[in-house]
């Protein structure tokens, strides 16, 4: 028999309609997209062409969806991908994306496209969750005929050029919550047990095991460790589970499992993972390194074309 770890559900059993809305009756709004995010895109409009390319509909709210792309978009240059805000609680992923737009984006101007899809996931960010409203993980849902309304808006306004995209960063957060609150509603959700893990104490990459590129790695890590720490490998040589291959580097099969990572034809993919509640990083560092990492995998790419 299962212990019961989690305060919905039965243990064994996996979630039905009336598990998932008590999941969902205990969400609380904690903070304001549109004061956060929204209010810097309208900022950024004298610099970027922004495109709305969805619209969440959750009611009674309604959520507006929005890219940035490069003035003078030039088809003969490689197009530059950056994403935020898949899972919405990880703050630094949306905040690092809209700063990476409004201070270092027009860095390459006449050289790359660049897009910046700051917050993929509002309802997350505004709640602090790694779910949607439907307790689906938009992150394991970047497949055909997605459940995931954020995914698969994503993935359409992707569609026409994701063959152009050469290079795409996804920016992510790595926090204690994923033990006490997101693991265990996981595996309450999925009717398993729930199995304790380690958080990682730093940054690191989660690279695609079907196109590693280890030099586009092992540069994102470099740039990152002048900001902040690269994380160790846990005593059995992995990182949540998944053998180190290189200093603060894992790999997934990022397409096989519905990433984001995974949306494009992209030949340089990563997926960072920065971790905010560790004694030694602040808010301000996490910001930092995911913008450091987002210029590190640009420049790479764009010496490497």
């Amino acid at each position: 028999m299962i212990e019961a770890f989690y305060p919905i559900g039965t243990p064994g059993q996996p979630w039905g309609t009336a598990e998932k809305a008590a999941w969902l009756a205990r969400q609380r709004k904690q903070r304001s997209y549109a004061d956060d995010v929204l209010r810097v895109v309208e900022g950024l409009r004298a610099d970027f062409d922004v495109v709305q390319y969805g619209e969440l509909d959750y009611a009674p709210e309604r959520y507006p969806l929005f890219a940035l792309r490069s003035r003078d978009w030039n088809e003969a240059l490689p197009t530059m991908l950056v994403t935020g805000g898949v899972h919405g609680y990880e703050t630094s992923g949306v905040h690092g994306a809209l700063r990476f737009a409004g201070q270092r984006a027009s860095d390459y101007a006449g050289r790359a496209n660049v897009v910046i899809v700051p917050c993929v996931s509002p309802w997350g960010y505004e709640r602090i969750h790694r779910w949607d409203p439907y307790a689906l993980d938009p992150n394991r849902n970047f497949t055909a005929g997605s459940p995931a309304p954020e995914s698969a808006a994503l993935m359409r306004f992707v569609a026409p050029f994701r063959e152009g995209v050469l290079m795409h960063i996804d920016l992510h957060e790595t926090t204690d919550t994923d033990e006490s609150e997101f693991r265990p509603a996981l595996a309450a959700r999925d009717g398993k047990p729930f199995e304790p893990g380690t958080i990682p104490d730093g940054f690191y990459l989660c690279a695609d095991g079907e196109k590693p590129a280890p030099g586009f790695q092992q540069a994102v890590i470099a740039a990152v460790a002048k900001i902040t720490h690269i994380a160790p490998a846990d005593p059995d040589g992995t990182i949540i589970g998944s053998q180190v291959v290189a200093p603060g580097v894992i790999e997934y099969p990022v397409v096989k499992w519905g990433l984001c990572a995974g949306i494009t034809a992209a030949r340089y993919r990563t997926t960072t993972e920065v971790y905010p509640d560790s004694p030694r990083a602040t808010p301000e560092q996490c910001n930092a390194a995911q913008v450091a990492a987002a210029c590190a995998a640009v420049d790479y790419a764009l010496a490497h074309v």
